[in-house]
């Protein structure tokens, strides 16, 4: 190898190298985890909605940090019901020596609604002695990496995730500079490849290279999105808006691998260096798609705080989605983007998007 270059065959054994110590860790990670000695001891308080959601977390999807030792609830009728293989063993007046007999370390609050007086005074009490309480919320949202809106309020949504919204102006500075950068370096690919993939796009069928869409931008503001034309032309002879769903028919031949690679959204670096998109946020919807969702789902306004991107946190953790339940899955995963956006995730979301590409797994 030239002096000063590493041998290609050196940086290939430190990749594999990486990738195997990251499997090995996880493995080791998962092990140790289903050791029960290392479990935190717990109860839920609450055998509602929110229990049982957070209950199915903790025992089927995230199975391994806690112990769950039984459920907490004032409803007599519900004493003795088991919630995912847990039993609600009392109510407020058990709970003390529920957490001295158990040796309990952490009280999940699953209540969505106002908290009694004294329940509240059994909570505080509990803290004082060195047990942790954990909002459900919180706990739904470190573990899935999703806000659970079916179980929020207004109120959480102002205090815990508008106030926490708000973004630090260096963070907006440097990822607009690195958007710029990026959309740069992704124009010279578009410009690389638009020969071939126009030439593909009119031979598999009539219609434009290139197809514009309105979109909802930041704060809801419409702006033109461009993408190489996956469909044929007049897929949507009413005007009406409408999902592709799988094996959609009016999908190309051409336009199914240019979504599996997703280079019919690489002329969206257009818009990126415009301001009016960013190379990481929530997808960016169609107006009439958005004024329905927002009579439907809630709290989906929110997501408008954050400007569009060509891929996201909620792309890489779901699938493309076809229906309002999956936009309301989407949702939870764009508002945890929202509050908790840094350069270091958008990272970690561009490489992951990158691993998509590489295998072909886009929509």
């Amino acid at each position: 190898a030239p002096r000063g270059t590493l041998p290609r065959l050196v940086v290939l054994v430190f990749l594999v190298g990486v990738v195997a110590i990251e499997l090995m860790w996880r493995l080791v990670y998962i092990r140790l985890l289903s050791l029960p000695s290392l479990q935190q001891p717990a109860l839920v308080v609450g055998a509602g909605r929110a229990g049982s959601a957070i209950l199915r977390v903790l025992v089927r999807e995230v199975p391994g940090h806690f112990r769950v030792l039984g459920i907490i609830d004032d409803d007599p009728a519900k004493r003795g019901q088991a919630i995912e293989g847990v039993v609600v063993r009392g109510g407020t007046a058990q709970l003390r020596d529920l957490v001295a007999e158990e040796g309990i370390t952490a009280l999940i609050l699953a209540i969505t609604g106002d908290v009694q007086s004294k329940l509240f005074e059994t909570l505080l009490e509990c803290q004082e002695r060195g047990v942790e309480v954990i909002r459900m919320p919180t706990l739904y949202e470190e573990l899935l990496g999703r806000v659970p809106i079916a179980y929020l309020n207004s109120e959480w949504i102002l205090t815990s995730f508008v106030d926490s919204a708000r973004v630090h102006d260096l963070y907006s500075r440097a990822k607009r500079l690195f958007d710029i950068l990026g959309a740069l370096a992704g124009l010279v690919v578009v410009a690389a490849l638009f020969p071939l993939l126009a030439l593909l796009v009119r031979l598999d069928s009539r219609g434009p290279v290139l197809y514009g869409q309105e979109r909802s931008g930041r704060g809801g503001k419409p702006f033109r999105m461009v993408k190489f034309r996956t469909m044929v032309a007049d897929a949507e002879p009413d005007g009406e808006a409408r999902w592709a769903e799988p094996g959609d028919p009016r999908v190309t031949r051409i336009g199914r691998f240019l979504r599996r690679t997703r280079l019919d959204e690489i002329p969206q670096f257009w818009n990126i260096l415009r301001g009016e998109m960013s190379l990481v946020g929530p997808r960016a919807e169609r107006p009439a798609l958005v004024r329905r969702l927002e009579s439907e789902v809630p709290f989906y306004r929110a997501r408008m705080l954050a400007r569009p991107g060509a891929t996201g946190w909620a792309q890489v953790n779901y699938r493309y989605g076809w229906s309002v339940e999956d936009a309301a899955t989407k949702l939870e995963y764009d508002l945890y983007y929202i509050r908790h956006r840094s350069l270091w995730l958008d990272l970690r979301i561009l490489l992951r998007t990158l691993g998509t590409v590489v295998r072909f797994q886009g929509t």
